[in-house]
């Protein structure tokens, strides 16, 4: 059975984007999902005179053998001023300091959902433009606009939306077979 991990980008304690992951990975047949919580992992904020002075945390190492142990990496970002959330580019940066190729080119269901109608589209178009440098093997992409009304406990409400969304689970599922 495959492993997969699956995250926000966000250290949010009621992440719209968490519940969006774990819904997403638990979509995924013949897996077991293992859900990683940021705040589980806190960093000091990355700078290079940290990392010369105490070196890189051991929580960074922690969090990066997880993605290195995974079948398939399920991550939907929060955006933050059309950026990263502060926490999850802190974390991004820390691992790029042990591998610069992070995210070992594990099979990854990249995701990005919010209230507005964007659904997060910056920031995962800012993934989608960075994370193929970095080791990143995106199999499949969704943007969820209006989480609030696109989204119950039971899934995606709205049937155009629900449907674009299974057409990129199932390439993510063929992805990690």
């Amino acid at each position: 059975m495959k492993k997969l991990i699956a995250f926000a980008g966000s250290n949010s304690l009621n992440s719209i984007n968490k519940k969006f992951a774990i819904y997403t990975a638990n979509q995924v047949n013949n897996t077991t999902v293992e859900i990683l919580d940021l705040n589980d992992f806190n960093l000091p904020v990355y700078g290079i005179d940290y990392e010369i002075k105490h070196g890189i945390p051991n929580v960074a190492h922690q969090f990066l053998e997880k993605i290195k142990g995974a079948d398939g990496i399920v991550l939907s970002l929060a955006e933050h001023n059309g950026a990263y959330a502060t926490v999850f580019k802190n974390i991004f940066d820390w691992m790029s300091r042990i591998d610069g190729k992070l995210w070992s080119d594990v099979p990854m269901f990249l995701l990005a959902t919010s209230p507005g109608g964007r659904g997060g589209v910056t920031v995962l178009d800012i993934a989608k433009g960075r994370f193929p440098f970095m080791g990143g093997n995106i199999t499949a992409t969704f943007s969820l606009p209006n989480f609030n009304d696109s989204f119950s406990p039971t899934g995606i409400v709205d049937d155009e939306l629900k449907r674009r969304f299974e057409i990129e689970l199932e390439k993510f599922e063929k992805s990690i077979q």
